[in-house]
Order: C-alpha cells, then structure tokens, then sequence
C-alpha cells in the first residue's frame, strides 16, 4: 500500500460526493489556536482543523484535515555565541475523509474510509488506513445522540531509518501492512443552545498482535461566542499499541482554538 493508493481512495469518496445532483448542504468547522511565549524560553505553537460534513441525497460525507506545529527557541549553553537555538519539536498533517452510502432516511449506511498521517516525531515516515464497513445511530434524544461505524480494513505504515552520528543506518526503515478492525463514534450532548459536549473515538485494531493498534481520543467543550465563532477547549490522546525509534506509546495534547462554521 502507498502514498497512491490512499490519495485515489479518497479522490474517489470525494467524487461520489460531487458527482450528485443534489444542492443539499456543506457545513464547515474551520479551527486555529495559536500560542507564542517569550523570555528566557520562546516557543511558538500552532494547531490547525477543518471538519467538512456533506449531506446529499444518498451520500453522506466527512472530511478532516489537521496539522500541528510546535517550535521551541532554547538556551544551547554557548556564551560565545548567540547562546540560543530553535529546535522543532512537534510536526503532524493529517487527511482523513469518510463517505456513507444511505440504506435508509436516516442513519444507517455502509461507509468507505480513508485516512494519512504524516507525524515528523512518531518514529514513521506515515501512517495511514482503508476501511469499509456498516455506519449507524446507535440512539438519538432531544439533547443527544451517538454515531458509529464498524468494519475490516487495511493498515499501513513506514518507519523512518535511524542514523548515528556519523551517518551510519542504524536501523533501515520498513514498510508495514496488516489487517485491522475499525471502530469508530462520536457522541454529542447539547448542554445548552451556546454549549456542547463531544467525545469522538477511533480505533484501528490490528488483528495480529504482533500489529501495530492505532487508537485515537478527542474530549471537547464548545461554547458560541457569536453566530458562527465559538471557542473550543480539547483534550486528545493517539496511542499506538507498536512504537518505532523508541518514540513514546502515548501522546496527549491539550489545545483552545477558535472554531468559526459556515
């Protein structure tokens, strides 16, 4: 499985969605959160989202892109000269689209999902998934409802080569593919007309053991500030279950962005 493959997957969702007759509507979620200190440490942090939803006549479709940039600017000990240096710690781009295809009026539909990340500090060149399977509402109140979606798919990866410090390949870099089961849901509760709690879990199981487990988390607060801007405070967690280059298992990340829908 390659760069290809994914890119094709999700040009052919995308054409589903467009080639339709139908006027029906797109609603957008765009993100930003952006954080600069200064001092003694200087860093400069930037998280970015945009969560599309298409609703047609017999499609139903979602697409995510995400990134993140962290920098750090530190003291490197050295007097002599400028005493300081910029070290990049953080690096992701993330592409994801999901399209339905209703069985019913309402929830039901068998969904084809594709996804690519590009993590510069996860120990892999990319990461990536295809998967096909049933989508549905599990319950749905005047306050809450819960989505989900369940089926096989394909995993792939590529870990990145380590070097020494004089150039040597210490590990060459391997390309991955393996079985998984994809369990997905988002649940929403609609605490007020201004406010809202949302808790979205993915999860890639690979069905080897020996495979790598991709599970990702997100717990969010939103609260509408005017019409269309509101604020966003997030917390999300990516496990990976295999690690590469002794990266850590976990990662975690707390953000607060602006959120403006149209």
């Amino acid at each position: 499985m390659n760069r290809v493959s994914i890119t094709m997957l999700i040009a052919m969702a995308s054409f589903s969605a467009w080639a339709e007759e139908s006027k029906k509507g797109l609603s957008t979620d765009a993100e930003l959160g952006f954080l600069s200190t200064s001092g003694n440490t200087e860093s400069t942090s930037i998280v970015g989202k945009i969560n599309a939803k298409h609703e047609l006549t017999k499609w139903r479709n979602q697409y995510i892109l995400r990134t993140l940039y962290k920098k750090n600017e530190v003291s490197n000990g050295d007097d002599n000269v400028n005493g300081k240096e910029t070290n990049t710690t953080a690096h992701e781009n993330f592409a994801s689209v999901q399209a339905d295809y209703k069985i019913n009026e309402k929830h039901r539909g068998i969904f084809v999902y594709g996804s690519y990340e590009d993590d510069r500090f996860s120990g892999f060149e990319y990461q990536g998934t295809l998967a096909l399977g049933y989508s549905d509402r599990l319950f749905d109140t005047p306050k809450s409802h819960l989505d989900y979606s369940v089926g096989p798919g394909l995993s792939f990866d590529k870990t990145e080569a380590r070097y020494d410090g004089m150039g040597l390949i210490l590990d060459a870099s391997e390309t991955n593919e393996a079985f998984v089961v994809r369990l997905a849901g988002t649940y929403l509760y609609q605490i007020s007309e201004t406010a809202k709690f949302t808790q979205t879990l993915s999860s890639d199981i690979a069905v080897n053991q020996d495979d790598n487990s991709k599970t990702n988390t997100e717990s969010a607060l939103t609260a509408k500030i005017l019409n269309k801007l509101a604020v966003k405070a997030s917390y999300t967690i990516q496990y990976n279950s295999v690690i590469a280059n002794n990266s850590e298992h976990t990662d975690t990340q707390t953000t607060i962005t602006l959120v403006y829908s149209f």
